[in-house]
């Protein structure tokens, strides 16, 4: 979808479809409705009176005139407006128009109470991510697609900033929508090879480095936690750093903030030896969505700038059952020299993270560390399909994300680590057990990775829940939502 800002009334705009927004309790047209009425010749008020038309956030509906469409998106009552009010008003809107066979689209800068640029940002992530399919394996494409999105915002003043925030929301509507596309792709066709050409052609396409460590080298710094998960698959593992450095350098006197961000990158769960009912492993491949988030964050910066150093961790392997796969009893030793058996090979993402976390402290030495990782059912028991759980070592980073998620629209919830739930992880043969009883899982799962992140401020996304959908969202079709992509460029953006 080509984007632009157009500065001409939303009338005199060529496009297919025009898009105008309607807030709760306007019962006189607006004047920029009014227009529009007049050019349709009365036939948008008669829509909007006949399907008695009340701006309800999520309704939407449309009227011809002169071969075009006008599509009317509910807005909500005006004093409740949010960015995601708009994300979804634009999604719906434009989604509409596009199932109406309009090709170029035309969608005002909805909304009157948030700045030009949150507002042009919100409805252009909200058109490209309504409007997000994957049909790579179709013989049948849609017909139906939008091809330019026109931003209008008549105001010359107004229209900088809103060319601004556009930038900004294609920015972040496609990187999600890239971290989609890897995470809908059959675990047949993304190996941790494909996922390791993908971060490289990734880096090779813009200001990125990237360095791929092979199993001998992840041997010889010692990831043996990572390697044991790996032992049960035929696919070779590939632990992934990419690095995002700004230009020029930091003020006098000013050190630059380093951040790194952990993706769980697990291709594949079968659960290995502890094998997973067929119910549980159909959407299994899945389980790299937080290694996705960080490919789709990592290729948003070049585009972004943020004057913040950032790196980029992932740890990809299959988890499958074999006669070199690790078994229930077994002991790891992670990168850091802590030993791990192992109470359930199903657990095995929190040992790939550890040696990430491990990685982190000791090659890039970061100022924090944030993790993304589609790690425990159990959060998805506690918090649902909507909420991702949130656990830190630092109360103010966390207090950051979820400012971040606040203003990106997407859901966490701060889960407690509670220290005497430490108690769950202890061994009889080695330093930590990788389970705990099943009660607290998330928690103590939580309480895992914590014993890696060390003193380095950390915050821990589980993103079970949220991370796929069985069901059409506001913002997302079934399948892969990208979850976590925009609350983290949100944050590094502050």
């Amino acid at each position: 979808m080509k984007v632009g800002i157009s500065t001409k009334r939303l009338e005199d705009v060529a496009a297919d479809a025009l898009v105008v927004g309607l807030y709760v309790g306007e019962t006189k047209l607006p004047e920029r409705l009014a227009r529009l009425d007049r050019a349709a010749q009365g036939q948008l008020k008669r829509v909007l009176d006949a399907e008695k038309f009340q701006g309800k956030s999520g309704q939407v509906t449309h009227a011809h005139a002169d071969g075009r469409r006008i599509v009317v998106a509910g807005l909500g009552p005006r004093a409740e407006t949010t960015s995601e009010v708009l994300r979804r008003a634009a999604a719906a809107g434009v989604r509409r128009a596009r199932d109406l066979g309009a090709r170029t689209v035309a969608v005002e800068v909805l909304g009157d109470r948030l700045t030009a640029r949150q507002r042009a940002q919100a409805v252009v992530e909200g058109a490209i991510l309504g409007t997000y399919s994957f049909d790579r394996y179709k013989r049948e494409k849609p017909d139906k697609t939008v091809s330019e999105l026109h931003v209008v915002e008549p105001d010359a003043r107004r229209a900088r900033e809103a060319r601004d925030g556009m930038h900004r929301g294609e920015a972040f509507a496609l990187a999600t929508s890239f971290a989609r596309d890897l995470i809908n792709a059959p675990a047949n066709e993304l190996h941790p090879t494909d996922l390791a050409r993908a971060a490289t052609e990734l880096a090779n396409g813009s200001r990125l480095g990237v360095k791929v460590f092979e199993r001998a080298e992840c041997q010889e710094m010692g990831m043996g936690a990572f390697l044991g998960v790996a032992a049960g698959s035929e696919q070779p593992p590939k632990f992934i750093h990419l690095i995002y450095s700004p230009a020029g350098r930091p003020p006098a006197g000013r050190k630059r903030k380093k951040v790194v961000l952990i993706g769980k990158g697990i291709t594949f769960d079968s659960g290995g030896l502890d094998l997973k009912p067929p119910e549980g492993m159909l959407r299994m491949k899945y389980d790299m969505a937080g290694a996705a988030a960080v490919l789709g964050i990592m290729r948003a910066l070049p585009a972004l700038k943020p004057p913040i150093e950032v790196h980029g961790l992932i740890a990809a392997t299959e988890n499958m059952p074999s006669g070199s796969a690790i078994r229930p009893g077994d002991v790891l030793r992670a990168m850091n020299g802590t030993t791990i058996e192992i109470g359930n090979t199903d657990a095995e993402g929190r040992l790939t993270l550890a040696d990430g976390l491990c990685f982190a402290n000791t090659h890039v030495q970061p100022d924090e560390i944030i993790d993304m990782a589609t790690l425990t059912g159990a959060c998805v028991v506690a918090l649902g399909q909507l909420c991702s759980g949130l656990m830190a070592n630092n109360q103010a980073l966390a207090n950051r994300l979820m400012k971040a998620a606040d203003a990106a629209g997407e859901r966490l919830w701060q889960l407690p680590l509670i220290d005497e739930y430490r108690e769950h992880l202890k061994s009889e043969v080695a330093d930590l057990n990788n389970v705990g009883p099943r009660g607290g899982g998330a928690i103590t799962a939580g309480l895992f990775l914590k014993e890696f992140a060390g003193k380095t401020p950390w915050a821990h996304l589980d993103i079970a829940g949220p991370a796929f959908t069985e069901k059409d969202l506001p913002l997302a079709p079934k399948g892969a939502t990208g979850f976590a992509v925009r609350t983290v460029l949100t944050y590094l953006g502050e």
